[in-house]
């Protein structure tokens, strides 16, 4: 039988485990990780456990305030160390056996040592195996290879980086009910060609996001991470920008897509972050978070609660509530987000019937071309 085809990849790229059971390993356990926002894990004692493709690793201050990072196994029989985001006190204690080990990964103690182990036990050769650590732009990534074979942070970020322009996420302050996770019924590949499709953002978000000059969009890849930059209308919803904090009409909007899925959509306004996990072949996982500046902006942004593209601009929605499908109608919640979980969760459906046939791409879906042989080249 031959592969149905969703351009470059196989239909079975985005519904089978084999396929997902492969990225895992060849992709997932092989690049960096975004984990978090450095503050996070800024004091003695605070750790911050993250999924790494195949890995669970644990970022961990040390008592010397040095950041490191540890494979999230107990070198006795492999059971998680920590779970949740916290602080220890001195010490990081197996909840299975109570092998405990200090912040810089060495094995402290061995209970009953003398009556379970009478021939004894070489402590030195079984502290917690090491994982990479690095912080960008005031953000925590992991990589699952020791220090010394991991790539380096900042080559990973390359070009892009010095083309998002000069905002620091450090300098601002996050927005905590901005931080929303949602999960997603589809493969991660679809999220994340659904954020690089450029065709899609002046149809699916013809209101959500008319706040853009989608026609002066600006796009490419660079090696493989993706970026977008995108004017703002000179005019928005029948005005101009006044100037005043929160009219965001005169702003413009970059998002960065670092493969395989770490997403921001950046200003010097603000800093969101969309992170895509694969957690099945057909499910996902979606955190968003935000951060603003100045601080002259909290009472505009008080008033914009449904997600984090709610702060550039109105509540429009694609369709009127008389139109809707439902209460519940994502295509009238006037939410980024939500209209596209409702595009991505919908396509993923078709992949299951024998009727799904892709047609020709357009020239702003030439990202999501570029994205499949990416992928390729990984799994090569």
């Amino acid at each position: 039988m031959v592969d149905r085809m969703y351009h470059e990849l196989p239909v079975a790229a985005y519904t089978s485990q084999e396929w997902f059971d492969r990225e895992q390993d060849r992709i997932f356990s092989r690049v960096w990780h975004y984990a978090g926002f450095a503050e996070e894990v800024s004091k003695p004692g605070q750790y911050l456990p993250v999924q790494a493709g195949k890995s669970n690793i644990l970022i961990v201050m040390g008592r010397d305030h040095r950041l490191r990072a540890f494979h999230n196994i107990c070198r006795h029989r492999g059971a998680q160390l920590l779970r949740t985001t916290g602080k220890v006190q001195q010490a990081i204690t197996c909840p299975y056996h109570d092998w405990t080990y200090d912040l810089e990964g060495c094995l402290l103690t061995v209970p009953d040592a003398e009556t379970e182990y009478p021939s004894g036990i070489d402590k030195s050769g079984l502290g917690l195996k090491p994982a990479s650590v690095g912080i960008w732009r005031g953000m925590l990534f992991v990589h699952p290879e020791p220090p010394d074979q991991a790539p380096a942070l900042e080559e990973w970020f390359g070009a892009v980086d010095s083309q998002i322009g000069s905002a620091q996420p450090t300098e601002m302050t996050e927005i905590p009910f901005m931080r929303k996770s949602y999960e997603v019924k589809a493969n991660w590949k679809v999220l994340v060609e659904n954020f690089v499709d450029v065709y899609h953002l002046a149809h699916l978000h013809s209101a959500t996001l008319d706040m853009f000059d989608h026609a002066k969009a600006e796009y490419g890849w660079h090696g493989p991470h993706f970026l977008i930059q995108e004017p703002m209308s000179a005019m928005r919803g029948g005005r101009r920008s006044s100037g005043e904090p929160g009219d965001s009409s005169s702003l413009a909007g970059s998002s960065p897509c670092f493969f395989p899925g770490i997403a921001f959509v950046v200003s010097d306004y603000f800093w969101s972050t969309f992170i895509m996990t694969p957690l099945a072949p057909d499910i996902s996982h979606v955190e968003t978070r935000t951060k603003i500046s100045p601080k002259s902006a909290w009472k505009f942004l008080r008033e914009e609660r449904m997600s984090p593209l709610a702060l550039l601009g109105g509540r429009k929605a694609k369709v009127s509530r008389a139109e809707a499908a439902g209460r519940n109608d994502p295509l009238a919640s006037g939410d980024v987000i939500l209209e596209d979980i409702y595009a991505c969760e919908q396509q993923q459906k078709s992949f299951a019937s024998p009727f799904f046939e892709v047609g020709p791409p357009a020239r702003g879906e030439s990202p999501v071309i570029e994205h499949q042989r990416v992928v390729l080249d990984y799994l090569r």
